[in-house]
């Protein structure tokens, strides 16, 4: 399993970062993105804190990356938050995309398909086909996710991803150890989302290039 967008205490999650990665281990993740929520008032105390959770590769047969999920940005300034994140060592950039469980700005969506920085648009609810367009040319990811509430519009978001040639991710969203999930429930996932069981297959395969 690779999990790109997880949470720690450092944002809404339940535990610390060694805490969460110890967990990960125990469900056979092979590697975890710690990607707390961030906008310009916290990013760089956030990078700070997961770049030093990659103290426990050394014990742990396991990769973790340093992250972020922009929450609740206003759409225009995305884009350089999101390049402030790079610039800071974000190896994973996620966005928290228009879901249908929460009132994100109208936009989110568009900012994050059009930026290149961003690696990842988390749940993006009911997305158009214009903006899946602009995230597969942008090699932007759509998530496939299986937080609960954000994952209502799974079907939607894997049909449009598989037209339109968009790159899909499966991840958790993971805010407590309940949260975190194995190879098989990951499958399960995308094949419930509206995938066959090889498509899923690909889409679990698409978070190794993050690794590279």
């Amino acid at each position: 399993m690779i999990d790109l967008h997880t949470h720690s205490l450092f944002s809404d999650g339940e535990l610390i970062p060694s805490e969460l990665v110890r967990r990960a281990v125990v469900n056979g993740y092979e590697a975890i993105a710690i990607t707390d929520h961030a906008d310009f008032s916290n990013l760089e105390f956030l990078l700070e804190g997961s770049k030093k959770a990659k103290y426990l590769e050394e014990d742990w047969d396991i990769k973790v990356l340093s992250g972020v999920e922009l929450t609740h940005v206003p759409p225009r300034k995305i884009a350089p938050l999101a390049r402030k994140a790079k610039t800071l060592g974000a190896e994973i950039v996620v966005v928290h995309g228009e879901t249908l469980a929460e009132p994100v700005a109208p936009g989110t969506n568009a900012a994050a398909a059009n930026c290149e920085d961003v690696d990842i648009l988390a749940h993006p609810g009911l997305i158009s086909p214009e903006e899946v367009e602009a995230a597969s040319k942008n090699e932007v990811c759509l998530e496939i996710t299986a937080r609960n509430g954000h994952n209502r519009a799974n079907g939607h978001v894997a049909k449009l991803g598989l037209e339109l040639g968009a790159r899909l991710v499966v991840d958790t969203d993971a805010h407590g150890p309940e949260d975190l999930i194995n190879d098989e429930t990951a499958l399960k996932l995308a094949i419930g989302a509206g995938l066959s069981k090889e498509q899923a297959k690909k889409v679990l395969s698409n978070s190794a290039r993050f690794l590279e």
